[in-house]
Formats: C-alpha cells, structure tokens, sequence
C-alpha cells in the first residue's frame, strides 16, 4: 500500500479516514474468539482418522454389546437347564401319580366287586330268613 505525504493539501478529516481504514485492514483480537497458543497450534485430525475414531469408538460399543449378549445366552442356558430339570422331575412326578391313580382305581373296582358280593350273601341270608320265617307261620297256620 502506497502511503501519501501529508501537506497542505490533506485535510485532517481525510487524514482520520485513512487511519482508520488503516486499522480496519489489521485483525484486533476480539476476547469472545481468542484462543490459546496450544489451540492454535493444535493439529486437526484428518478425515480418515475422524473415521478411525468413530470406528474405534463403535467397535467398542458393539464388543460391550456382544459381552452382554453372551452373558445373557449364558443365564438363559442355566434357565434351560434348571428347566429341563424341573420338567424331568415332573414328568417323573407325573408317572408315580398315574400309577397311583390306576392302582386306586383297580382298589375301587375290588371293592366294589367285594361290597356286591357282600350285599348278594346278606340278600341270600335274609331271603333265607325269609323263607324260614316264611315256613314257620305256614307251619303255625296248619297247627
């Protein structure tokens, strides 16, 4: 930039106004965007390595995920297990029941086998009682 010569000719008005576009060519340091020397001089990381970072970033995420999700495969397995135990146990539960069952019915069957046995003797002794009764009074009645 050339710089003129002040004389007579230069007023102080023009004089204020090349002074100031002087200063408002030159960068003032504004304290809401000031920056240290370190930020200055910090390098900027390129793209790839922004990516790598993500990269990094995400894998550890998805390996956390992983480690949960074998944790929880392994607590499902366990309840499997207890599972299958408890429908073994069950299941042989079960069996002793309807063996139960089917010798309680046979039981039911025998004795009811038995009270109509009982029932068909005690009606065989009264209807020969009956009878004797019967031919009692028939035996008083022709006296």
């Amino acid at each position: 930039m050339k710089i003129l010569a002040v004389g007579p000719t230069i007023t102080s008005e023009y004089n204020q106004w090349r002074d100031q576009r002087v200063n408002d060519n030159i960068l003032a340091s504004n304290p809401k965007n000031a920056r240290s020397l370190e930020e200055h001089l910090q390098v900027l990381p390129s793209e790839i390595e922004i990516i790598k970072q993500e990269f990094e970033k995400r894998s550890l995420e998805l390996g956390k995920k992983i480690e949960q999700l074998e944790e929880e495969k392994m607590q499902l397995g366990l309840d499997v297990d207890d599972t299958r135990a408890r429908e073994v146990t069950l299941g042989k539960s079960l069996l002793v029941c309807q063996n139960e069952k089917t010798e309680l019915k046979a039981r039911v069957t025998e004795l009811e086998r038995l009270l109509h046995q009982y029932r068909s003797r005690s009606s065989a002794v009264e209807l020969k009682t009956s009878l004797d009764k019967i031919e009692e009074l028939k035996g008083q009645v022709r006296e």
